[in-house]
């Protein structure tokens, strides 16, 4: 028993480990090293969301039917690993678009299929999945974690070395994909309408209003998440240039003041299956978007110096707002949906926020960003910080009105496979 959850947390840690690498820090290696715009920027952190958009479903739909889960996975993070490599010999903004995109073809879809290991590896040892999971389900956040503090003080924040770092940790993990407990497709010997073999199906989730007006916050969610990815590690790098600052820990460092919010993210996860008993996803939902307000506000105020306690508490703010939305949404698509959908509306969850919802946050706020927040090489921060506090707020306030759904504690109490 505990031998399968050992190996789970390994696997969740390797997993965010290769995105921790380079996930914080690209955003310092595109605008200090190589100065590219910020367009351009945005285009890249999109390739997460265009890759979501359809490789989790196909995925997901494969590990349903044909293929067992942690076989693709394995193979996924091998030929992840060969792209994760060539990253530091490009040397144009458009190419890097291209081989990015092809490298998240190949990530993005192994984050669900993780999910649906552990799931059906849990079940079958008869393990209560909303107890047991987030503890497991910690230990990749920390491995995210981890990863900041290698990449940060060995120096590679704004090099490409955090790129070695991803591709080697990714080759591993694809080694080691091979040798986990074995997840048989699921969805074998049913009947298959068309709809079923293209794993649309899970789309049926659509029939009710309440799921669409849940997918469709997903994806609003989805936006907020990808801008402090993108933009917060080159935010505190940026301080570099005022002297009064260049010197402080906060700014030679910035990885891992950022890696305050994972590590509170660690501390929510424990706290979720409390949460959701005592209040209900709606109100769940609604801690989290109420913290990302926060987030994004403290930080419009914050600086390394005298108003560094404003950047730390707006990471350990983070972690209510990622895992309140990401691992609570995960299990409330889980409890709404059928066994034979499960590993198909994990994918859509997945495409709703990382994929539309990134691939809006990302390339929108590229485009603004240029065209009214930056001039030349100078970012207006602290008004970047507080449109997007507005953004969340008035997100919030429209979850509060529309999203309706009738807390029903059984529901979470009596939730196995």
């Amino acid at each position: 028993m505990s031998s399968i959850k050992n190996r789970l947390i390994l696997m969740n840690f390797l997993q965010f480990f290769i995105w921790g690498s380079w996930l914080i820090t690209i955003g310092a290696y595109w605008f200090q090293t190589k100065h590219w715009s910020g367009a351009e920027f945005g285009a890249i952190f999109s390739t997460m969301g265009i890759a979501s958009l359809f490789m989790p479903a196909i995925a997901g739909i494969i590990a349903d039917r044909w293929i067992n889960a942690e076989k693709l996975y394995g193979a996924l993070h091998v030929m992840g690993a060969v792209l994760m490599f060539m990253i530091p010999l490009v040397d144009d903004p458009s190419t890097m678009f291209w081989v990015m995109l092809v490298a998240m073809m190949f990530y993005m879809p192994t984050i669900s299929l993780s999910i649906t290991i552990a799931y059906s590896s849990m079940s079958r040892e008869k393990l209560n999945v909303i107890k047991e999971y987030p503890p497991i389900r910690v230990w990749g956040t920390i491995g995210f974690i981890v990863a900041l503090w290698v990449v940060s003080l060995s120096g590679f924040e704004v090099s490409a070395g955090q790129f070695y770092v991803a591709s080697a940790s990714s080759l591993l993990l694809g080694i080691y994909g091979f040798s986990l407990p074995a997840c048989p497709p699921l969805a074998k010997g049913h009947k298959k309408t068309w709809v079923d073999a293209m794993g649309l199906n899970a789309f049926s989730l659509f029939k009710q209003g309440k799921m669409v007006v849940f997918f469709l916050f997903a994806m609003l969610l989805g936006a907020a998440l990808q801008l402090t990815n993108a933009y917060g590690d080159t935010f505190l790098h940026d301080f570099a240039k005022i002297d009064a600052y260049k010197d402080l820990l906060a700014v030679k460092f910035p990885a891992i003041i950022m890696s305050v919010s994972q590590i509170s993210e660690t501390l929510f996860i424990l706290t979720i299956p409390f949460f959701l008993r005592r209040f209900g996803i709606k109100k769940v939902m609604i801690f989290s978007m109420i913290a990302w307000v926060l987030r994004f506000g403290l930080f419009a105020y914050g600086n390394p110096a005298d108003g560094l306690w404003m950047i730390i508490a707006s990471c350990i703010i983070y972690g209510m707002a990622f895992d309140f939305f990401n691992i609570s949404g995960s299990l409330f698509v889980e409890t709404q949906s059928e066994p034979r959908i499960r590993a198909s509306a994990q994918g859509l969850f997945m495409m709703m926020t990382n994929g539309l919802g990134s691939l809006l946050g990302s390339r929108l706020s590229g485009i603004l960003i240029d065209k009214y927040f930056k001039t030349g090489d100078e970012f207006a921060w602290k008004e970047i910080w507080l449109s997007f506090a507005a953004y969340s707020f008035v997100v919030a306030i429209l979850f509060m009105i529309v999203f309706r759904h009738k807390h029903n504690p059984k529901e979470i109490e009596n939730f196995h496979h």
